[in-house]
């Protein structure tokens, strides 16, 4: 960032109900240090004193969430802001006397680095309507499919302690709305075993299950594996109904999360070039779009570092070599390109061949995956800056001898 014409530099440590926010001029002299209630109308007075000294720099450790607010406010009043990221702002920390952590330090650390090492932040530009949605919706799935895991995992559970066969039939296909409107009618054993197949049979197909009779058979055939009943399948009975109605309800919220995304996606200037790149889906084109809104990064390997792909090399003497996974970096946009990655190996022969390639090097599953990311992320990089879809690479012939 150029802060060449900056005049005052004010680094504000974010919280929920109140910021801590010190001011520095271009010499270093202290103009505010106290603390400031997240609430427009004090921010805004806040900002409004220190215009008084010249042009100012607002940087922040956290510009979305909590930091959302003072972030907006600014850009909406004409001031610059910036980001100075964690990682950054404790190795900065470190560096400073004391070992105490208080809002107040790193409030003073974040605009004493915005002062003397300008290098280390990054420039927050003003996000369009469209990323913001995206990244709270991505969010919200995101909590959603957490909340389904563990759910999914509680009936699971159930039913493996009451009956086990029946859960290895009923467990892989909770994913279905047609099962979990069975297990919320005859939820035990014993009212399975009384309902029978003709009734189990079309309650399923009523549900829309396509393999109804197949799944209906199979219930049968798991009831005929156990007769003894378990200690604890009467309080079962009141809780599995209640559990899959929670999550009929979480996958009802989901698919409609799944559509707002998907129309925010489709209309987005960038979907055609996201999602010409194989292993590129709606959901992984939102994560990338939302969590890389407001950012510019010059080169793919910028942008690789920021999602936490590029390897890490550690060497000392001859008894340390190797790269590693890096540990930093966005986590949600490295979890999506990962993904991504995995999909691309069983669609994309390109893709497929840089695995084996990996692989045949020594590479672990995981690490290789992890290398066709780094380098698919490059590719986009690219596309993205140069506006092209993307167009696989042509293999060379080789003319026969």
């Amino acid at each position: 960032m150029d802060i060449s014409a900056i005049d005052v530099f004010l680094g504000v440590d974010v919280g929920k109900s109140e910021h801590w926010a010190n001011a520095q001029s271009r010499t270093g002299e202290v103009l505010y240090d106290r603390g400031l209630p997240n609430d427009e109308d004090k921010l805004r007075r806040l900002l409004e004193d220190l215009q008084r000294h010249g042009c100012v720099l607002l940087v922040v450790d956290q510009p979305a969430t909590i930091g959302a607010l003072v972030v907006a406010l600014a850009q909406s009043m004409g001031i610059l802001v910036g980001y100075l990221p964690g990682l950054s702002m404790r190795r900065i920390a470190d560096l400073t006397p004391g070992n105490a952590k208080t809002d107040r330090k790193d409030a003073a650390v974040i605009a004493e680095a915005a002062r003397t090492m300008p290098h280390t932040l990054r420039a927050v530009t003003l996000e369009d309507e469209d990323a913001a949605s995206l990244s709270m919706l991505c969010g919200f799935d995101v909590d959603l499919a957490r909340q389904i895991n563990q759910t999914s995992n509680r009936i699971r559970g159930l039913y493996t302690q009451i009956h086990p066969s029946l859960e290895q039939v009923l467990g892989p296909r909770l994913d279905h709305d047609a099962i979990l409107t069975v297990i919320a009618t005859w939820p035990t054993p014993a009212q399975l075993r009384g309902a029978g197949k003709a009734r189990i049979d079309a309650k399923l197909k009523k549900a829309g299950a396509r393999k109804h009779t197949s799944w209906a058979q199979d219930i049968v055939d798991a009831l005929n594996h156990q007769s003894v009943i378990v200690a604890g399948t009467s309080a079962a009975a009141l809780v599995l109904p209640h559990l899959a109605a929670q999550l009929q309800a979480l996958h009802a919220q989901r698919r409609d999360i799944a559509l707002q995304v998907e129309a925010l996606v489709e209309a987005h200037p960038l979907h055609a070039v996201l999602t010409s790149l194989p292993g590129v889906a709606l959901r992984t084109a939102a994560v990338f779009i939302a969590e890389t809104a407001g950012r510019s990064f010059p080169t793919g390997a910028h942008l690789a570092s920021y999602a936490g792909l590029t390897p890490v090399t550690r060497r000392s003497g001859s008894s340390i070599r190797g790269e590693h996974v890096s540990h930093a970096g966005n986590k949600r946009l490295k979890r999506a390109m990962f993904l991504s990655a995995f999909a691309a190996i069983r669609t994309d022969p390109t893709s497929r061949d840089y695995y084996d390639r990996k692989r045949a090097e020594g590479k672990r599953h995981n690490q290789a995956v992890m290398a066709l990311a780094h380098r698919r992320i490059l590719v986009l990089h690219a596309m993205l800056r140069d506006g092209s879809l993307y167009t696989p690479p042509s293999k060379t012939l080789i003319p026969a001898a």
